[in-house]
Order: C-alpha cells, then structure tokens, then sequence
C-alpha cells in the first residue's frame, strides 16, 4: 500500500519572455506543465517558454487552492522572492 496519495501541488512557473510568474494548483505537476508550455492554457499562452522555480505539495485540494491564492497576493509574492532569493540574485 502507497502511504502517499491524492497530492496535490502549487506551483509557480517564469515566463522566460517577460520574466513575470504564474501560479497555479494541480494533483498532475508534469501534465500540467506540458500543458503550459504546449499552449493549451489560456492565461500563459503568450508567455511561453515557462520554467518550473518553485513547488509547494499538499494533501487536501482546498488547502492547495488557499495556498495559491496567498501566493498570489502581494504577500505571496513577497514570499516567493523571499524565499528564492539565490535563484532571483542569480540573474
């Protein structure tokens, strides 16, 4: 028996065109990123090619959806810079 099930995951993705980031909730990490970057998703088409910088995994999809929201916000994405600051100051 698999101890690990139903996760599901918030993401933020970067837009290599415009440098500006994308969060969003999914329980298939991989398939959605492919959607993405094949153009199948409305709100990022334009900003293809996008780039996985961050992941935050859940048990419970509303938690999940609460938490993008959050990373959505002004704090959020204080947070987000906070906490990849190596990545950002590499650039």
């Amino acid at each position: 028996m698999n101890p690990v099930r139903n996760l599901w995951y918030v993401s933020v993705l970067e837009s290599a065109k415009d440098k500006h980031w994308y969060a969003g909730c999914t329980n298939n990490l991989n398939e959605r990123i492919i959607e993405h970057n094949s153009g199948k998703v409305y709100a990022t088409k334009s900003r293809r090619p996008l780039f996985f910088i961050y992941c935050e995994i859940s048990l419970n999809k509303y938690d999940t959806y609460r938490r993008e929201k959050y990373l959505k916000s002004g704090m959020g994405e204080r947070y987000i810079s906070s906490r990849l600051k190596n990545y950002f100051n590499k650039k």
